[in-house]
């Protein structure tokens, strides 16, 4: 399999140089293939979200590399890591932050609108999406009128729509309850096993943790096999 994605000595401290200064990340080094799903396990504020914002070129770390498709992104342009955000990863939060004005399938459809797809195609790929996921029916429906498990699978939908490499997401059954959890999850699953895209998961549930290729945990401020 073809790696997609390498951290390698990645370090980050919050207030650096100041006396409450707080090392989160200590020479982090972790390797994602395509079409590998690996779990994310750690304590609350152990540096997880940290972690996958950095990876997501999100956030910059103080030092190491960060490596999507083989090209290494530390020091890269705010133009250049936008770009390469835009076109290669997706996100996935423990909340949907959907757009409230926009309806389902506008939710879906703006991503690919930055990419320059035209209406009736985003409107087409959108749909099918939703359909895998079950939420199709709900296409024209604002987010407040969908319940929290439907919620999130349009957020799910809107985290593919530009047929990302690597999907990132951050606990992102944390806000549901075990039977949506369990639903939800398998509707992720789903489609990142049907697109073949590679996945890096952070969650609290070892039951899900266990259902992944594999499990890596945060300690101490690096990745270690679980």
């Amino acid at each position: 399999m073809s790696e997609v994605l390498r951290l390698t000595g990645v370090e980050k401290t919050y207030n650096r140089g100041k006396p409450n200064a707080l090392e989160v990340l200590s020479g982090a080094d972790f390797a994602l293939s395509a079409g590998e799903v690996v779990a994310l396990v750690a304590p609350s504020g152990a540096g997880k979200s940290t972690l996958l914002h950095i990876a997501g070129l999100l956030d910059t770390a103080d030092a190491g590399e960060v490596a999507i498709n083989g090209v290494n992104f530390a020091g890269a342009s705010d133009a250049k890591r936008t770009t390469a955000r835009r076109e290669t990863i997706g996100f996935v939060y423990q909340f949907h932050h959907l757009l409230p004005e926009f309806s389902a399938i506008e939710n879906v459809m703006l991503p690919q609108f930055a990419n320059a797809v035209p209406d009736r195609e985003a409107r087409s790929h959108a749909l099918e999406l939703m359909s895998t996921v079950g939420v199709d029916h709900r296409a024209d429906n604002r987010p407040a009128a969908l319940s929290g498990g439907e919620q999130q699978r349009v957020a799910f939908c809107r985290a593919l729509a530009n047929k990302p490499r690597i999907l990132l997401a951050d606990e992102p059954t944390g806000n549901l309850d075990p039977g949506t959890s369990d639903t939800v999850f398998e509707a992720l699953m789903g489609l990142v096993r049907d697109t073949g895209m590679a996945a890096l998961i952070a969650t609290h549930n070892p039951e899900l943790a266990a259902r992944m290729d594999r499990i890596v945990r945060l300690e101490s401020g690096r990745l270690l096999p679980a």
